[in-house]
């Protein structure tokens, strides 16, 4: 029996990925117009529906919200009993509904033209009396729900909540919005937290580090052992063992490089590295550090006591960062 159920989900899982691709290749020029209607709005995204469709109206709503869209859910029978009141000229409608017929959606059409809002409908009939009446659609059609009876809500609201997630990711790609923008946005979020905390406090304080002259094996080793995917380099001093001044860093694609480039690997790391390296002081926060790597699509830098230093105190790491659980 349990071998059964494990099958039995599995076939769901891959029904819906069938019926999701089908979505996904179907999307046309209308997704760009909708992307670029949402964009140069100039109010608020409204988002309605009812139901099922309506908590992932919900959803879709509050991403946009957290991601740098200004966007409300309002339910439609809640619209036309007063909440229309916090809808003006300037924001767009979204309205979801599958079939596309749902009375209650309908009903909010023509006072929504009166406000003066430009319409969006994402629903699973391109053909029905809401795609009809609105500006612009968004087709989330499947050809048959998860559900064996085929009626309860399965791999159609998956496909509006996809739909909605490919809204909010070019959207966030348009307004270029960031890790420092998601922090604000979620002061009360745990990762919103640490965003907001120093560089200082979630550093690693053990710096890999080699000398150029270091042999390739032993720089692995370097960076194996802290398991960061990096190393720093120096060049080594005249005065004992101690290293001098920092000349640059090694990541794993610069050692994947170095493996094709070499057919004999008995290099140093003077031949590995890539000169320069990018810091951050300990008192900026994270989220400076974030957009510091986003600039330069790096997933590390070097910690210095401030900006000006030169003396590398810790390690920040973007995985560290994310990784918030």
């Amino acid at each position: 029996m349990e071998n059964s159920t494990i099958d039995r989900a599995k076939e769901i899982f891959e029904q819906e990925i069938s019926e999701l691709t089908k979505v996904s290749a179907n999307i046309d020029e209308h997704f760009s117009l909708v992307v670029d209607t949402l964009y140069a709005c100039k109010g608020k995204i409204v988002v309605m529906g009812i139901g099922k469709t309506g908590l992932v109206g919900r959803k879709i709503a509050s991403s946009f919200a957290s991601t740098g869209t200004p966007a409300v859910f309002v339910n439609a029978v809640e619209a036309v009993h007063g909440d229309l009141g916090v809808i003006t000229a300037d924001d767009v409608a979204l309205l979801v509904s599958n079939s596309g017929a749902t009375n209650e959606i309908l009903a909010v059409i023509d006072p929504l033209r009166q406000l003066g809002c430009k319409l969006i409908a994402m629903t699973g009939d391109k053909q029905s009396p809401l795609a009809q009446r609105c500006d612009l659609v968004l087709s989330v059609h499947v050809d048959k729900e998860a559900c064996p009876l085929g009626l309860a809500p399965t791999t159609s609201t998956t496909a509006t909540l996809l739909m909605g997630d490919a809204l909010m990711v070019c959207l966030m790609e348009k307004r270029h919005f960031r890790a420092e923008n998601f922090a604000v946005y979620h002061p009360g979020g745990a990762l919103g937290r640490k965003l907001l905390g120093r560089v200082e406090n979630y550093m690693y304080p053990s710096v890999p580090h080699v000398m150029t002259d270091t042999p390739f094996r032993e720089l692995v080793c370097e960076m194996t052992r802290h398991h960061l995917g990096m190393t720093m380099v120096y060049q080594p001093s005249v005065i004992g063992n101690q290293p001098s001044a920092c000349v640059g860093i090694i990541t794993d694609g610069d050692l994947r490089r170095a493996i094709q480039k070499y057919d004999d690997l008995h290099i140093t790391a003077a031949d590995v590295m890539t000169k320069g390296y990018k810091h951050i002081s300990k008192d900026a926060l994270l989220s400076e550090a974030l957009a510091v790597m986003d600039r330069y699509n790096i997933t590390t830098l070097a910690v210095t006591e401030t900006q000006d230093s030169d003396e590398i105190i810790g390690i920040i790491s973007i995985h560290h960062i994310i990784d918030f659980a």
